[in-house]
């Protein structure tokens, strides 16, 4: 069964920028992570097995970050283009040596 993928927008305390992102960096199931700019200061990508686990890694880990105000999420209901869509999937699957 394929892992849930989430986009995670979230809002920092502006002073805490440093101690949020180093902090998202020990998650372990926080796969790509961004600072940006626009409305949100930075947007992770995170893999779950299933909505409680993802919702578990929300409340539980990302949520306690000191600093972190907010979140916003997308859930990704289909991959049309890039490393993770159906077609790249079963590539890797069938490469050589692995």
């Amino acid at each position: 069964m394929p892992k849930l993928l989430a986009f995670v927008n979230i809002f920092v305390d502006s002073p805490m920028m440093d101690h949020v992102v180093n902090s998202l960096k020990e998650l372990p199931d926080l796969e790509e992570m961004y600072e940006v700019t626009g409305e949100f200061d930075v947007v992770c990508l995170v893999s779950a097995n299933d909505i409680e686990e993802f919702r578990d890694i929300l409340k539980n880990r990302v949520m306690k970050i000191k600093g972190v105000k907010s979140t916003v999420t997308s859930v990704v209901l289909h991959s049309h283009k890039g490393p993770r869509t159906d077609e790249n999937m079963r590539k890797a699957a069938r490469a050589p040596g692995q």
